[in-house]
């Protein structure tokens, strides 16, 4: 199945807030158990997915239904990129940039804002599918943000756009496949042996190197999958790399 354009959800299905008008728009997600790396014919699969494995996601989840955008991490450095719009995801943020912005949030709002683990990012991302994307088998520029076909022919529109801009999945959050890679709260690990089964993030003591999902605007659809992985250092800072937040629902 190509996915041109995800169905979106009904209306209302999702339970939506926000902790004040200048804070991220967070969706309440449903617990769950979900297979969590490689699918089964996946010729892009490799072995940073394997193995694939049972992970569990308790209640009280909630997610920023898109990518940090510029005008809310303005609340916290105004003098970020004056030139971006306000509806942009943010980025040239590193992953203690995002982690600033987490304690920030959490001070302003009394709630335990956070990064994402790395599980909790593809349980969203999946939305209860079991496909490469969440939508299907393929994926369209229709459907998201990415910039070549599989064979290197240019087909995307070459930079970010406005957080939104394509349909949101199942789970109704938006822009988990493309327009900007995303910082996770765990370090990388090259395959998933020993991986935790509780959706917790897995971290190793002093390494700096922090695991991004969900591929960019630049990338090939290959890396838009939901399986994707890889890492970025910590203090990496790049024009295709922002964050989203997670955090108790409300």
């Amino acid at each position: 199945m190509i996915c041109d354009a995800p169905i979106s959800p009904p209306q209302n299905a999702h339970r939506t807030w926000r902790d004040a008008p200048e804070t991220p728009l967070m969706v309440a997600l449903p617990a769950g158990e979900f297979i969590m790396g490689e699918n089964d014919g996946d010729k892009f699969a490799n072995d940073t997915e394997r193995p694939s494995h049972r992970v569990q996601i308790l209640p009280g989840l909630a997610l920023g239904c898109y990518p940090m955008t510029t005008g809310e991490f303005r609340h916290f450095r105004p003098a970020h990129a004056p030139d971006d719009a306000d509806d942009l995801p943010a980025v040239h943020v590193n992953w203690h940039d995002a982690q600033a912005y987490c304690d920030w949030l959490r001070d302003r709002t009394g709630r335990a804002y956070r990064l994402p683990t790395e599980a909790e990012w593809e349980f969203a991302c999946r939305a209860g599918s079991r496909t490469p994307f969440s939508c299907g088998d393929e994926i369209t520029p229709a459907a998201a943000n990415f910039l070549l076909d599989e064979y290197g022919t240019r087909i995307g529109v070459g930079h970010r756009t406005a957080v939104g801009s394509y349909s949101p999945n199942q789970f109704g959050i938006c822009d988990l496949h493309g327009n900007v890679c995303e910082w996770v709260g765990d370090t990388w690990h090259p395959n998933y042996h020993g991986a935790p089964a509780d959706g917790t993030a897995w971290t190793a003591a002093g390494d700096s190197r922090q695991i991004v999902r969900g591929g960019a605007w630049d990338y090939l659809p290959r890396l838009l999958r939901s399986s994707w992985r890889d890492w970025r250092p910590a203090d990496c800072r790049a024009d295709n790399l922002g964050f989203r937040v997670a955090a108790v629902a409300a």
